[in-house]
């Protein structure tokens, strides 16, 4: 376990390269508790801190698991704000490649035997891993996916002091009860966790490769088992122009509003009909593959499935009706469902709650995307969630960073489309399918099925708990020993004392 002191050294170093940036100015704020305040205003002493806190350059001076943490509190403008938020969503994931020469021991003694060659120049380095272009010994392009040397003891000690150190933050109450920075940090360990083993990750693009198989136009490269290992990833390589690449992207000719409606309702597909979804998916992880090869339409093609999200099926349900509820106005059953679901606590009003998803809702309802001022959209959220103690609901973070995401590429590839309407018909008949007589009555029968077949274990269970009695006569009750502490003449010691004394006795006799 590392001592405290440790932790305290570490967060001081990190503080002070934050500082250097102007990132600790937030916590200056007189709301904070005085011994933040004090501890900001110090690590900033001489550091010619700038006016304006540059966010994400600070957490790239800390190091590769402070750029995923940065990520990670990009979905979270609740806990730090919209602008901090805004400014963090610019953090690119890259760092200067690794030398290759210090790589080839992750590809095993014999790559060779594996690959008919391996570009020695990265086409694309991370904090966490970088990739090549190669090809197999039988003549198939691929990615390899690499993690670079010692990050996972780097990682591994970051996220202890990350862990102390929202502990600490949590213990405070108030605010930082609420918005549980502990789970926070553990949703961020389960996703680096995942990053940090090529296996999972390789195993998530195969079970989304599973799930997206009735999407034709959605492509997931397929996962080569055999080169594949803890530290590297081998999969197909994606011919097709990253959408982050305006200009190539600019010179595409593809029907762009199909393009979209494909990119959302295959997400769609992934979150709210599967509950398992890829959850980074911006520009820089799409690709748009042209016409040709049999296909008469451009797809999109997505790699990296490092960052995975999960929603169980009562969670999806919720879900699909708020969001069908919101579309269509129904601010009474959206206010009810959050209710059912436990997200708002019961001493508040429902009728109230509905009131206030109006106040947010209608507004931006039937406008385009682009014409929503998302500042004052999550501002009116967050403030709802302030007035009804909403606590945070973790297993919804990723889900919520994701939508945005999906709705900023949707734009990209079509400036007109309108995410929502996309996204009702698709929606409304997942309800409908999920939540119609026939869906309920299929639930039921399941649920008693599953609950006759442990009538068995039951009937055993209450058979080993009474057994048929002996044959032998009932014993004559016996009367009840004496309490502890209870005076019967003789304590225990004194009877201890007597059957000492009595056996000497007996033995000077004998």
């Amino acid at each position: 376990m590392t001592p405290a002191i440790v932790h305290f050294w570490r967060m001081l170093v990190w503080g002070r390269r934050l500082a250097r940036h102007g990132a600790l100015r937030p916590f200056e704020g007189p709301a904070l508790p005085l011994a933040i305040r004090l501890v900001a205003r110090v690590a900033r002493l001489g550091a010619r801190a700038p006016a304006i806190p540059d966010f994400a350059g600070g957490l790239s001076a800390v190091g590769p698991a402070a750029i995923k943490l940065g990520q990670a509190l990009a979905t979270r403008p609740d806990l730090i704000g919209q602008e901090a938020a805004a400014d963090l969503a610019r953090l690119q994931d890259a760092l200067p490649p690794v030398p290759f020469a210090a790589l080839e021991p992750v590809l095993g003694p014999n790559w060779r035997e594996q690959f008919q060659s391996v570009d020695p120049v990265s086409v694309g380095a991370a904090s966490i891993a970088q990739v090549h272009r190669a090809v197999t010994s039988d003549g198939r392009a691929v990615a390899i996916k690499l993690l670079r040397p010692g990050i996972e003891a780097e990682v591994a000690r970051a996220i202890a002091t990350y862990e102390w150190g929202a502990a600490h933050l949590e213990t405070l109450g108030g605010e930082f009860a609420r918005l549980r920075p502990r789970a926070v940090i553990a949703m961020f360990k389960g996703w680096i966790e995942t990053e940090l083993d090529l296996r999972r990750e390789a195993a998530s693009a195969s079970e989304l490769a599973e799930i997206l198989a009735g999407e034709p136009d959605y492509v997931i490269p397929a996962v080569d088992w055999a080169r594949s290992g803890r530290r590297m990833l081998v999969i197909d390589w994606i011919d097709g122009v990253k959408v982050s690449d305006r200009a190539a992207m600019a010179a595409l000719d593809f029907d762009r509003t199909r393009l979209a409606r494909v990119l959302v309702n295959g997400f769609l597909a992934q979150a709210i009909a599967k509950g398992f979804f890829h959850a980074d998916l911006h520009q820089g992880n799409l690709f748009v593959i042209p016409a040709g090869d049999g296909h008469p339409h451009a797809r999109i093609g997505v790699i990296d499935f490092g960052i995975m999200g999960r929603i169980n099926r009562r969670a999806r349900l919720y879900l699909a009706e708020i969001l069908h509820g919101l579309v269509t106005g129904n601010y009474a059953r959206v206010a009810e469902i959050h209710f059912e679901a436990g997200y708002v606590p019961g001493h508040h009003n429902v009728a109230a709650f509905a009131t206030a998803l109006r106040a947010v809702g209608e507004p931006i309802r039937g406008k385009r995307a682009k014409d929503i001022a998302i500042t004052d959209l999550l501002e009116g959220l967050f403030s709802i969630t302030r007035s009804f103690d909403m606590p945070v609901q973790p297993h919804l973070l990723l889900l919520q960073k994701t939508m945005v995401m999906v709705e900023g590429v949707a734009l990209t590839l079509d400036p007109h489309v309108n995410m929502w309407e996309v996204a009702e018909p698709y929606v409304r008949d997942w309800v409908r399918d999920e939540m119609g007589p026939e869906a309920v009555i299929a639930d039921r029968i399941v649920l008693n099925a599953r609950a006759l077949a442990q009538l068995p274990r039951i009937f055993r269970q209450f058979v080993a708990d009474n057994p048929m009695p002996g044959a032998a006569p009932p014993q004559a009750p016996m009367p009840p020993a004496p309490e502890r502490g209870q005076s019967s003449g003789w304590s225990t010691p004194w009877l201890l004392l007597a059957a000492g004394l009595g056996a000497a006795v007996m033995q000077l006799l004998g």
